[in-house]
Order: structure tokens, then C-alpha cells, then sequence
């Protein structure tokens, strides 16, 4: 089993979550974060005064997945989150040792 965690851009979560959903994937969780990467940042005007936006807005998404989901899985999110410029963002995959499924009591691929 794998954790997949991906942090895009905001306005792409529908077509992520959509493109997730075609490939049969049912649970996902989705987080408001706030960070930055090599674009660190940029500046606002407001009022008159600029200022500094160091960190800006991204959605955490996260999907616990079996094995041989992994491909599909990293092509959805890849071609539906990609604009091709910067701040577009990143996917990391983890080993997961064990799921729960807490109302049944299920364990392993069975709680996914």
C-alpha cells in the first residue's frame, strides 16, 4: 500500500479530484495549505503599499492507495494538475504499513 500526497495549485483540484474519480479511486483527503518552492513567493500591491506574499496558497490532497494503483494514480494527477509553469507542484509517495478501517475494524487493502 502507498500514500500518495500531492500539493497543487488551488484551481486545479476539480480536474485532479475528477480524473481520481474516473480511475476508481473513492477516498481522498484534501488540506488548504500555504507554501513555497522555488518560486518563494511575490509581491502585492494593497493600498498603495506593496508587500510581500511569502507563502501562497496550495491544496494538500491525499490518497491511500493499493500497489498497483501507483501509475494511474501519479498519471492523473500529474496531467491533470500540470499548467507547465512554476508552482505547479509535487507528488510524494510513501510506503504505508497499515490502514483501519475504524467502523468495521477492516485492516490492510481491505480498509481502502
Amino acid at each position: 500500500m502507498k500514500l500518495v500526497t500531492a500539493v497543487i495549485k488551488p484551481f486545479k483540484l476539480d480536474d485532479v479530484r475528477e480524473a481520481l474519480s474516473e480511475i476508481g479511486i473513492q477516498g481522498v483527503t484534501v488540506t488548504e495549505v500555504k507554501g513555497f518552492g522555488r518560486q518563494k513567493g511575490h509581491t502585492e500591491l494593497y493600498r498603495g503599499a506593496e508587500y510581500v506574499v511569502d507563502f501562497l496558497p496550495k491544496v494538500k490532497i491525499e490518497v491511500a492507495i493499493d500497489d498497483d494503483m501507483i501509475d494511474q494514480v501519479i498519471e492523473a494527477i500529474a496531467g491533470t494538475a500540470n499548467t507547465g509553469k512554476i508552482g505547479d507542484g509535487k507528488i510524494f509517495i510513501s510506503p504505508l504499513e497499515q490502514v483501519i478501517r475504524i467502523r468495521t475494524g477492516e485492516s490492510g487493502p481491505d480498509a481502502l
